[in-house]
């Protein structure tokens, strides 16, 4: 048996999901203006052990979206998954958010690339470029866009940009050939069982006691108001 708990908080969107041997048991997510994760990640982890009918001793693994994305919301789900793996001593499995965000398109885009960005401060994503094969063709950035992104790279290769910092590129008119959805793709526990499930078999495990999520960059605050 392999039961993972799989959890995705890395935006707005909160997400779990329980999988047994690579395929979805039972999941859930919730999409707010606002971050709920510190109210709502523990309520959809009990509910969905309760639906599922297991106990949480019946976990093999925790897997995690590591980022990179929202500071908080990445603190909230790995201080969750590490407190799971520690008491339950099972290992913990961390996915970089990007690669989470393109994988289900992987085999249905009929473009050259996919590019996931995740929102940042102003005209700034957090992004990487992946081929149809899965293979990583920018490593993680955080890039402040302009018309010209990915030119140099890609030239006149068609591309499919993805996720909550899209509209950010595509208000920039791209020179690229760039494609976008029609609505706001967020990462997803669900999105995260087939690449878990891999490194579940392969025993691509974390240092639990090590293991931090991957901000990208320092935490950065706004001076208080006087």
């Amino acid at each position: 048996m392999g039961y993972i708990l799989h959890l995705e908080t890395s935006t707005q969107q909160c997400s779990v999901a329980l999988s047994l041997n690579g395929s979805c048991v039972v999941q859930n997510a919730l999409l707010t203006e606002n971050y709920s994760h510190s109210e709502k990640l523990h309520l959809f982890i009990d509910e969905l052990i309760k639906e599922a009918g297991i106990a949480l001793s019946e976990l093999d693994a925790v897997a995690i979206s590591k980022g990179p994305g929202s500071y908080t919301g990445l603190r909230i789900g790995v201080a969750a998954a590490k407190g799971l793996c520690f008491a339950l001593g099972i290992p913990l499995i961390a996915i970089n958010t990007l690669q989470i965000l393109a994988y289900p398109h992987f085999q249905t885009t009929p473009l050259d690339y996919i590019i996931p960005m995740l929102d940042a401060r102003r005209m700034e994503v957090y992004t990487a470029v992946f081929d149809k094969k899965q293979n990583w063709v920018t490593k993680t950035t955080a890039l402040v866009l302009n018309s010209e992104s990915f030119l140099n790279q890609l030239a006149d290769a068609s591309c499919l940009i993805i996720g909550n910092g899209a509209e950010k590129f595509k208000s920039l008119t791209p020179k690229i050939n760039a494609h976008f959805t029609k609505e706001v793709l967020y990462p997803s526990a669900a999105d995260m069982i087939q690449l878990a499930w891999k490194k579940y078999t392969e025993g691509n495990f974390e240092a639990l006691s090590q293991f931090e999520p991957y901000y990208l960059k320092d935490f950065q605050t706004t001076a208080p108001k006087k």
